[in-house]
């Protein structure tokens, strides 16, 4: 189940509290574009619209092969997930400071699916603090591994 793609960037920018798995609505043109690896979620994100999930943002390279028919790359796109689920989201969100990002995107069964995290936006001073503690557990690993 390797990623088709990813947000590593949201790693960086959010603590990731929960993760959530959706169906996504694509064209055919965009499922081969995908497929081939040309897509991005770095500006994207995901509303609550209604009692319906929408991926807004996300990138979706034209498929190099595609004719006059291909997909329009940057549309807003469904998300498919029980109504229940949704509203169990739109609550979590509620709380201050949350949001939904998308991590990444899979097969999984022939199909589509979107790996979406509620996330809480770090300050630059965690950013900072996660990037010093990530290089001291790398040196800590290097000197163990040479002695």
């Amino acid at each position: 189940m390797a990623d088709l793609v990813s947000n590593r960037r949201a790693y960086h920018d959010y603590e990731i509290v929960e993760t959530y798995e959706a169906g996504i609505v694509l064209q055919g043109t965009e499922i081969k574009s995908l497929r081939d690896h040309g897509g991005s979620l770095q500006e994207a994100y995901v509303k609550v619209i209604g009692n319906e999930l929408w991926l807004i943002g996300a990138n979706i390279a034209l498929y190099r092969f595609g004719n006059i028919n291909n997909h329009e790359e940057r549309r807003d796109r469904k998300l498919l997930m029980h109504s229940r689920e949704i509203s169990r989201l739109k609550a979590a969100i509620k709380e201050k400071g949350f949001t939904l990002v998308p991590l990444a995107m899979y097969l999984k069964k022939g199909r589509v699916k979107l790996k979406i995290g509620r996330g809480k936006g770090k300050k630059k001073a965690d950013k900072r603090a996660a990037i010093k503690e990530r290089d001291e557990k790398r040196t800590l690993q290097r000197a163990l591994k040479n002695h």
